[in-house]
């Protein structure tokens, strides 16, 4: 029975990863010279992987500047409809971008950002994913802790800095595992609004190079798989434990 279990995980694997293999294989076939051609010869690839980063960055260190304290907010403190704002938190969250699209289109136009990275990297700023997996270990934090810490003298900002994030930081870290991979890979926004081609992230590459020319595609594919993967790699362990704990106490 092991050894059935052992080959049909096996098999499993092998049927997940094939498309990276194929990728990666394919890559190859022409040698190594066509990563010389993108890497050197090809500046808009440099273009495109830089928009990624700056929009990948951007959105996950705004998210930890709004988002932690937001549910620092809804988890510690008591206020008329709190329980009102939360839902709307989780509303926000489950609502497809799809259901999202217009009234943000329509608000980015508004605001002259269309066309702009920054239509992209605002409404990420401001997503309550993050500050719904923090909430979480938030409220594990016991109150008789808080306390003693206002009855030493601490300000709120202090507890927060120096009891919330510690408390947790593992729920931070796995939020910003999972806004990277989301946001490194991010292709309807860049389609809906941002029409200059030089803009668009490296995920929408093979919209912007020959789709004949399959080989140097394969190629981008793997160079932006390897900062997803180191990202994934590093805070494997913060990532389970994260998502553990919100499983847990939620």
């Amino acid at each position: 029975m092991k050894k059935i279990l052992i080959i049909m995980l096996t098999i499993m694997a092998f049927i997940f990863s094939y498309p990276c293999i194929y990728i990666l294989l394919g890559s190859f076939l022409d040698g190594p010279g066509i990563y010389v051609q993108l890497l050197i010869d090809t500046p808009q690839f440099w273009r495109l992987f830089w928009n990624s980063f700056f929009i990948t960055a951007a959105v996950c260190v705004g998210q930890v500047i709004v988002g932690v304290p937001s549910a620092w907010g809804l988890a510690r403190y008591y206020f008329p409809f709190r329980n009102v704002f939360i839902v709307l938190y989780i509303l926000l969250m489950i609502l497809p971008f799809e259901v999202m699209m217009l009234a943000e289109y329509i608000t980015l136009s508004g605001m002259n950002l269309t066309d702009s990275l920054w239509a992209i990297v605002l409404p990420g700023i401001f997503s309550t994913f993050t500050a719904f997996i923090v909430y979480v270990s938030f409220r594990r934090i016991p109150n008789n802790i808080l306390e003693s810490a206002r009855i030493d003298g601490a300000s709120e900002w202090q507890i927060l800095w120096n009891i919330g994030i510690p408390a947790a930081k593992e729920s931070i870290i796995s939020a910003m595992i999972l806004t990277f991979l989301e946001y490194w890979n991010l292709v309807e926004e860049p389609m809906i609004f941002l029409q200059t081609k030089s803009k668009w992230p490296i995920s929408m590459y093979m919209s912007f190079s020959d789709i004949q020319n399959l080989r140097l595609n394969f190629c981008v594919s793997v160079i932006a798989l390897i900062p997803a993967s180191l990202v994934f790699l590093a805070g494997e362990k913060y990532l389970n434990t994260g998502i553990i704990t919100s499983h847990n106490e939620g």
